[in-house]
């Protein structure tokens, strides 16, 4: 069985757990409503003004002009995400993370220590809010898809479990919006064919779905009808190790994406430093306001989990190899592929000491986080630099 734990209103809830006094209050975690920020997270409370991750601050400034708006502290953010994953890993090690507040838990294996996998779930539930005063949603189900649909059913401090028997009524009443890569145009073509749902969906023969759209007509076949085989897979054991964000409102703003891309960059550096990884292949993954994707890549000279580096090769691919048309971004993805554990590389006479440096600030900014959070050691173009 599968565990999908996604933690409510994250970077927001960090800040009201730090702060009681925002308890109840509209927060936004972003830059300044006055300048060119954006919104990295919002509480419930900001919420019902219409106001989510990704928009322009300046947007939620005016949709929720009483709000109170934070910059994001992403540095103690990862702290927190790390305490949290400590906690996942006390019942399993198949832990597969997606994002700082987000993962996937396969405790199949886990189920003769600990209970059964709605029972594992709810003692996790538990022990986040008994020793980091958090909320997190669960969903559980028998592969990666479901599991994840749930979680987000009854947020916040949301609880769902859906059995193997259960899982076409589970998915029938659902809308056609909720399979993974449905987006604004694919779903444009469902409602000109009136399905509406995901039963509906269901109905259409895979020869039609395949007509429509392609090898994309396989893929919205399976999930429709609960298929979803792929394994939790850990970073130590992954052939890449990759996060991605996808934006509830489409971005254009290239300052903002960077700012965006040195997050993902900085959070797979650490993953990879974490299990004494070096990549050599990196990857950006870029999907449209029409859902079309495309991935660009480059291989490095030399394997790396240096963040200077990683950043550097993530920029240029952002900056130099995209379309030159500007089109509107639905989400952001960067990787590295690879992998070598075997902690040696080629080195070259000239640039060793230039890299021993780089790898030694990364060790100590390493633990700092781990420790202390790392408030005052910040990369250029971060989330809440994007204001100045």
């Amino acid at each position: 069985m599968i565990l999908h734990i996604d933690m409510d209103a994250f970077y927001a809830s960090v800040e009201e757990r730090d702060n009681p006094s925002l308890v109840g209050k509209p927060v936004i975690v972003g830059g300044s409503v006055e300048g060119r920020g954006v919104v990295a997270a919002a509480n419930y409370e900001a919420r019902k003004f219409g106001v989510h991750s990704a928009m322009a601050a300046a947007r939620a400034g005016r949709l929720c002009p009483h709000a109170i708006v934070i910059k994001p502290r992403i540095d103690y953010y990862a702290r927190v995400s790390r305490q949290i994953r400590d906690i996942f890993e006390q019942f399993t090690p198949l832990v597969e993370p997606l994002s700082l507040d987000e993962a996937f838990l396969d405790v199949t294996g886990s189920e003769s220590l600990f209970g059964s996998s709605a029972e594992i779930g709810r003692q996790i539930k538990q022990r986040i809010r008994a020793e980091l005063k958090l909320t997190a949603s669960v969903g559980v189900a028998t592969n990666k898809f479901v599991a994840k649909i749930a979680s987000a059913l009854q947020k916040p401090d949301g609880f769902v479990v859906v059995e193997q028997h259960e899982i076409q009524a589970f998915l029938d009443p659902l809308p056609v919006g909720r399979l993974w890569g449905v987006g604004k145009v694919t779903g444009q073509v469902f409602e000109q064919l009136q399905v509406r749902t995901i039963g509906q969906l269901r109905q259409m023969p895979l020869a039609t779905l395949n007509e429509l759209f392609g090898t994309s007509g396989q893929h919205y076949w399976q999930l429709a009808h609960g298929i979803d085989d792929r394994p939790v897979v850990p970073d130590r054991e992954a052939k890449s190790i990759s996060n991605e964000t996808t934006f509830a409102e489409d971005l254009t703003d290239r300052e903002v994406l960077r700012a965006w891309l040195v997050e993902l960059v900085d959070q797979v550096a650490r993953r990879l430093r974490r299990h004494d990884l070096k990549g050599r292949a990196v990857e950006l993954k870029v999907r449209f306001a029409n859902f079309h994707t495309i991935t660009r890549s480059m291989t490095l000279t030399k394997p790396t989990s240096i963040t200077g580096e990683l950043l550097e090769a993530g920029l240029e691919l952002l900056t130099k190899r995209l379309p030159a048309h500007q089109q509107s971004i639905r989400l952001l993805g960067f990787g590295v592929s690879k992998l070598d554990g075997s902690g040696k590389s080629q080195q070259t006479l000239f640039d060793q000491p230039d890299r021993e440096r780089q790898q030694e600030l990364d060790r100590v900014a390493d633990q700092i986080t781990e420790k202390f959070g790392k408030q005052a050691i910040r990369r250029g173009t971060r989330l809440e630099k994007s204001d100045e």
